[in-house]
């Protein structure tokens, strides 16, 4: 495996950041790392990289302890932390220049040429990196990452600060770089770890609440799920009162809502006959698909009120 974590803890005085966790990416994997505010992915992603110590647990890229060896560690990783930090006096070129010598890199200035040219650079390159859009910073920031080719790459939400479009060629540099790579990144926006991401690590309250394919994971869930579009607003009552097939049911919208039940076609029988009672005007009725949003909500939320 690539990326190893086993038992891994740490603590800010008495609180536990991460609580004993233990995962395995492999090669060619691109894995999200999600979890809520607070719940440990950027701290797990900080002791991957070496910037911080656990207080207890083993972390391992390519068999190499990050702890005992962090200089050979830190040759093989590239790390685009939340914050980005970056030298705002410096020229983008003079910036990633100054990257490749701290990794000894040969052909230094094609090497600069081929890393602004995948990231999307170009049209910026003459300017300091003061003077660059949050976007293009992130950018800057990718490319210090990429630009020693590194075997293992950890980014905490990369795609912040990109417009649409940028996000789209972001997220393809980072699908065709993770072809033969090990990859894992932090994203709250949950479309785009599905465009990206075959699996899903999830971390809630420092400890992880689910780890396996994003197809399995709706496979998981359990009832089935229906979503109405009415032309009325209508309260949650009306349907508990009149549906018994109901076993859930949630407000997206003043004229949606998405309803729960073990028999999905029984339920949508009961609310055509329920609509046609109360003169309600069903603009759609139809099966729904978990998204990972959904699933990410659901595994939080229990975990959060229990």
């Amino acid at each position: 495996m690539s990326i190893e974590v086993k038992n891994l803890s740490r603590l800010y005085g008495e609180q536990k950041a991460i609580d004993e966790i233990s995962f395995a990416v492999g090669l060619g994997e691109i894995v999200g790392f999600l979890g809520p505010n607070g719940a440990g992915k950027s701290t797990t992603m900080k002791i991957l990289t070496g910037c911080l110590k656990p207080s207890g647990g083993q972390a391992l890229l390519n068999g190499i302890d990050v702890q005992t060896n962090p200089v050979q560690s830190k040759k093989i990783t590239g790390y685009l932390p939340e914050s980005n930090p970056l030298y705002g006096d410096m020229y983008i070129r003079e910036y990633l220049s100054f990257i490749a010598d701290i990794h000894h890199l040969k052909e230094k200035k094609k090497k600069i040429n081929q890393t602004m040219h995948l990231v999307g650079l170009g049209p910026e390159a003459g300017k300091k990196i003061s003077q660059l859009s949050k976007g293009y910073k992130q950018r800057v920031g990718l490319a210090a990452a990429l630009i020693h080719e590194p075997e293992v790459l950890i980014l905490d939400e990369p795609t912040t600060g990109l417009d649409p479009n940028q996000i789209v060629e972001i997220r393809d540099v980072i699908k065709s770089f993770g072809r033969n790579r090990t990859v894992l990144f932090s994203s709250h926006i949950l479309s785009e770890v599905e465009a990206i991401c075959d699996r899903v690590i999830i971390i809630n309250q420092g400890k992880i609440i689910a780890d396996n394919k994003i197809r399995d994971l709706r496979k998981a869930q359990k009832g089935h799920f229906i979503k109405v579009v009415l032309k009325e607003s209508v309260q949650a009552e009306q349907f508990e009162s009149s549906l018994d097939q109901l076993r859930g049911i949630r407000k997206t919208s003043d004229y949606e809502w998405e309803l729960e039940a073990e028999d999905p076609e029984l339920l949508k029988k009961q609310l055509l006959s329920l609509s046609l009672q109360n003169n309600w005007n069903i603009v759609s009725l139809q099966s729904e698909n978990r998204s990972l949003e959904d699933i990410f909500r659901g595994l939080t939320k229990t975990i959060t009120h229990e």
